[in-house]
């Protein structure tokens, strides 16, 4: 399979505290499962530990076709982050970051070089590591989230196609704040609102698509679906306000159900280990 979208970063299992449950996610790995979903070849690169959750996250990634060829294995526990949700909203808890740590090597550069996008964020990890990315990548998208200005600034120039979260912002709000992202240097902005739509703003255009009507579960990994959902109509060239509003109402289905994409897990799993040295599955 050749690797159209190519994700780098972070991954984790969501433990739904008050469900007994937990799901694999992470805002890169749910950007790669939802990219393949919505039609593209994609291909994560991050860590997994040789826990149970980190077999988990391994075989979700393999099950929906995502190309793991370049994930690596760590020995030590997976990233995990704990989870309620309150009136469909999820609430993080507490949190550890495991193993996800990486260290990028020249076959991952290489394979930035060889996918048409490459998407990361904030939760990454790879922030010293970021000029060197976006410098081998045809197009870097970077998730900045809630981050704060200051780190917005730093970051922004580094990148093509920047996400941002304003999730009570007002439609005036969040246009200023795409333009004022967009100043900064990427080619495309998008600015997300929760239940208010998103904004997006390219060279002196700026359009507003409205959240539609949705029976909300829990909104954890909706931004991600909104993602992975506009990056595959940059991908296919499509006009800004179609893949604008096709990715809202991406986001908003993908709020109908528990969790990031899926997979509901026991969280006493059985005792797995998984062999450090393993590489991955490219899958053709």
């Amino acid at each position: 399979m050749h690797v159209i979208l190519l994700t780098v970063g972070d991954n984790v299992v969501d433990r739904y505290l008050d469900r007994g449950v937990f799901y694999p996610g992470g805002n890169t790995v749910n950007v790669a499962v939802h990219g393949r979903r919505c039609g593209v070849g994609t291909g994560y690169i991050g860590a997994v530990g040789t826990d149970f959750a980190g077999r988990t996250v391994l075989d979700a990634l393999v099950a929906e076709g995502v190309d793991t060829s370049l994930l690596r294995v760590v020995e030590g526990a997976n990233a995990r982050a704990d989870v309620r949700v309150v009136d469909g909203n999820r609430v993080f808890g507490h949190g550890d970051v495991g193993v996800s740590r990486v260290r990028l090597a020249p076959a991952d550069f290489g394979a930035a070089a060889a996918a048409t996008l490459v998407h990361t964020g904030e939760c990454s990890m790879l922030e010293d590591q970021l000029a060197a990315l976006a410098a081998a990548s045809p197009r870097l998208s970077f998730d900045f989230s809630e981050r704060p200005d200051d780190y917005i600034a730093e970051y922004a120039p580094l990148v093509d196609i920047a996400f941002r979260s304003l999730p009570s912002a007002s439609v005036d709000d969040a246009v200023e704040e795409a333009r004022r992202i967009h100043a900064l240097g990427p080619r495309l902005v998008a600015v997300t609102m929760g239940a208010g739509g998103a904004v997006a703003a390219q060279g002196g255009q700026v359009f507003h698509a409205p959240a539609p009507a949705t029976v909300v579960v829990d909104t954890l990994g909706a931004g991600d679906a909104f993602i992975a959902r506009f990056l595959t109509g940059v991908i296919a060239a499509a006009p800004l306000p179609t893949l604008l509003v096709d990715a809202t109402a991406y986001a908003s289905a993908s709020c109908a159900a528990y969790g990031a994409f899926g997979y509901e897990t026991p969280a006493e799993g059985p005792t797995v280990t998984l062999n450090p040295i393993h590489k991955g599955v490219e899958l053709s």
